[in-house]
């Protein structure tokens, strides 16, 4: 089974998209620098993954979910994440106290 999978950087605050057999060595590897595209954007949050029958499908999932129609099913999907995530980070601001 292949898996799409979607990161967050907690530095620049974008997603990073991708596709894998192995979630948690991959996520291992982007954490620790090894992927190129990610080592500048550290610390990173997975957020996101799922399942696909074969490399093709998770393939074919990873390139939707970085179109326009994409992001607008993960901002969807994610919501809740990315509420409590603001409501965490205004409550532990000082300019906000």
């Amino acid at each position: 089974m292949y898996y799409t999978y979607v990161l967050f950087s907690e530095k620049d605050k974008n997603f990073y998209v991708g596709y894998t057999h192995n979630v948690a060595l991959r996520f291992e590897q982007h954490c620790g620098g090894q992927v190129d595209s990610t080592k500048n954007r550290r610390p990173l949050l997975l957020i996101y993954f799922e399942g696909g029958l074969d490399k093709q499908d998770a393939l074919n999932r990873e390139k939707y979910l970085k179109t326009f129609y994409g992001r607008m099913f993960l901002g969807k999907r994610l919501k809740s994440y990315f509420t409590r995530l603001h409501n965490e980070t205004s409550h532990n601001n000082p300019e906000n106290r």
